[in-house]
């Protein structure tokens, strides 16, 4: 299982790790303002994550962790 994590209050919603999602699960939050003003990246749905890790290295901030958990 893989378990995505976001430091939505460092995030800056550049938006960019939304381009680079091969499954298109990691989305903007338009309903929460996080501590900068912005919208922060969320991921929509977990468990159709790959692990591939490109939105990890596409962030300028390193806001996301990517991690492979045992179930």
């Amino acid at each position: 299982m893989i378990r995505v994590t976001f430091d939505r209050d460092r995030c800056k919603g550049c938006k960019l790790c939304t381009e680079v999602c091969p499954k298109k699960i990691v989305v903007m939050d338009n309903e929460t303002i996080n501590a900068k003003g912005f919208y922060p990246a969320t991921i929509s749905d977990e468990s159709l994550c790959n692990g591939c890790m490109s939105c990890a290295r596409m962030c300028p901030d390193c806001v996301i962790t990517i991690e492979r958990v045992e179930e």
